[in-house]
């Protein structure tokens, strides 16, 4: 017989189970983030029930209890997962072309569904003072990016200017997902390039965008 490898425990028939079972778990509350990520963002925390979730995940409503304690937990959870896509979305924003950055992020025909569901997510209060602080955190660093992109001699000017371009940005974000008024809700990426363009050009004098 064949002793194990030093430091590797040997295995048993209990192993199988018991990882799969991990599996299992893993992929549930994986199918509960999805589900409640999308419902919270599209009908906003208190239309959207436990049980509207677990039906949407195709789950038992308990183990919402299981895994996220409470409709308050699974909530918090999903803004977390929002706040941690935006900030790596966020890394790649580009300094020159911003009006190309958020044209490409809300309105090409292969945009990313969860860089959508997440901006929108961080539009919802959630009722607990660190989530939030992490929503306005997180809001806080993408604006800051465009006022360094801005540039000028007015800090506080950019920063506001480049908050009201990110308000513009949520704003088509929340109007292409829930209200579909037209025509903006069908527009393409290449569509709304040049008024974004125009935007920019206007509110962020300094911020380069290519032609």
């Amino acid at each position: 017989m064949t002793a194990s490898p030093a430091g590797d425990p040997p295995a048993t028939c209990d192993d199988a189970p018991i990882e799969r079972r991990r599996r299992d778990a893993g992929r549930t509350r994986h199918v509960l983030l999805e589900a409640a990520r999308a419902r919270f963002a599209r009908d906003g925390y208190a239309v959207t029930t436990v049980r509207d979730i677990a039906e949407e995940a195709g789950v038992n409503v308990a183990l919402i209890n299981r895994y996220f304690m409470s409709k308050e937990g699974l909530f918090e959870a999903c803004l977390t997962t929002a706040v941690t896509d935006v900030r790596r979305d966020e890394n790649g924003l580009p300094i020159d072309g911003i009006a190309e950055g958020i044209a490409s992020r809300v309105g090409s025909s292969t945009d990313d569904d969860r860089l959508r569901v997440a901006l929108l997510l961080l539009l919802r209060s959630s009722g607990d003072d660190r989530i939030d602080e992490l929503r306005r955190s997180v809001l806080s660093a993408v604006s800051e990016k465009m006022a360094a992109a801005a540039g000028g001699t007015d800090p506080d000017s950019a920063l506001l200017r480049a908050q009201i371009v990110l308000a513009t940005t949520l704003g088509i974000v929340t109007l292409r997902s829930s209200l579909g008024i037209q025509p903006l809700s069908s527009a393409t990426e290449q569509q709304l390039l040049e008024p974004l363009r125009d935007l920019v050009r206007a509110v962020l004098p300094g911020a380069e965008t290519p032609s």
